[in-house]
């Protein structure tokens, strides 16, 4: 019984990790791809399509029976929009732009940007007299404040400094540039953030009409390589960019279609259905660490003390408010047993009332009311 408990506690936690690490190769690849030229859309397009094409059979099996209406579709195709298609194609401008680890800073701050995005909607509340509801407003102040130092701070080298010289034009000129690009980066990993963040919310509300995550993340793919490729026709129509010409192009795009695309999402499904949200939103700092790790060593990249101050404040309020989150659900599962622990109480109580002696028990001509009626019979009980 112990060994059983034991590994339910620890295999999500396993997977987790697992599911981490693949991600991390998948920043790494399609990092290192963008570096020698490949096309964002066409790595966004074939991705997508993998991902389609190895989910479909899936939902095929699993959710055949499930019917599908015209206005799931829509919502499904706005979803892909808002949620692949337009915040991939930002994240991978970004990523060129700046770094892998510096992007995956960004991707913590997703909680922070659906509950902002949440509050006007009313399906988030803040309630200032509880602890719960202060821990995530400070939260969402903390991580806006490292996202705000992210953009806006780069810093020195922490490691891997390269050897003082003397500035000449040309150095200056580059440095303004690398600087320029790491901001226009910083802006459009922010409004990618925004754009994932708003498409949990459509989610949500595609989950409640249609419960089929193979079928609906199936669509959702299909639906973000016709747009992507829609997309890449538009603002260049050269057929050269749909040619991946070397091996680790093409091991990169299968490799994120299959994996990041496919597999990782029905594993995160997994661990949301058996250890709730808040459990599987908690690992996503452990992403950036390990980009972090296999940025410096495979890429080479120099890590900036921005990056690292910012990251530090990004995750501690992104814990923040996963903190005041899951109290908060404590305390709602609390108030929940409590209130019908005295529904059940209150039933047993009527029920006691019955077996109440005749000349005790209130008849209509003695024209009791409902109120008198209860009161009785919680004295009756009690005595």
């Amino acid at each position: 019984m112990t060994l059983l408990k034991f590994h339910e506690v620890w295999k999500p936690v396993l997977v987790m990790i697992i599911v981490n690490l693949a991600l991390a190769f998948v920043n790494i690849f399609l990092k290192k791809v963008l570096n020698e030229g490949v096309d964002y859309l066409t790595i966004l397009t074939y991705r997508q399509a993998i991902s389609a094409i190895f989910l479909t059979p899936i939902a095929c099996f699993y959710e055949r029976k499930r019917k599908l209406e015209g206005h799931i579709i829509c919502l499904l195709f706005l979803s892909a929009l808002v949620g692949v298609t337009l915040t991939q194609y930002l994240y991978l401008i970004g990523l060129e732009y700046t770094s892998a680890t510096f992007a995956c800073a960004f991707l913590n701050m997703v909680p922070v940007f659906t509950f902002i995005m949440a509050l006007p909607l009313g399906i988030e509340k803040v309630n200032m007299k509880k602890l719960s509801a202060k821990a995530k407003v400070l939260g969402t102040f903390v991580c806006i404040g490292g996202a705000l130092m992210l953009i806006l701070y780069k810093g020195v080298p922490l490691i891997n400094q390269q050897p003082e010289h003397i500035a000449d034009k040309g150095t200056i000129r580059s440095s303004a540039s690398k600087l320029k690009k790491w901001i226009i980066g910083s802006l459009l990993l922010t409004a990618g953030c925004f754009l994932w963040s708003s498409w949990f919310l459509i989610q949500a509300s595609i989950s409640k009409k249609y419960p089929c995550q193979y079928s609906s993340t199936a669509i959702l793919s299909f639906f973000a390589s016709i747009q992507s490729a829609i997309l890449t026709l538009v603002i260049d129509r050269s057929n050269a960019k749909w040619i991946l010409k070397g091996k680790l192009e093409i091991m990169t795009v299968v490799y994120a279609g299959l994996v990041g695309s496919g597999l990782c999402y029905v594993a995160m499904s997994w661990c949301v259905k058996q250890r709730g949200p808040v459990f599987t939103s908690a690992f996503t700092p452990l992403l950036q660490m390990f980009v972090a790790v296999l940025d410096f060593s495979i890429l080479h990249e120099e890590i900036y003390l921005g990056s690292v101050a910012g990251s530090v404040l990004v995750i501690s309020g992104t814990y923040i408010l996963l903190w005041g989150k899951s109290k908060e659900e404590e305390q709602c599962a609390v108030k929940g047993t409590q209130e019908s622990q005295e529904d059940e109480e209150c039933k047993n109580n009527l029920e006691a009332s019955s077996n109440v002696p005749s000349k005790l028990r209130p008849n209509e001509e003695q024209g009791f009311s409902e109120l008198q009626v209860k009161q009785l019979a919680i004295t009756v009980t009690r005595s």
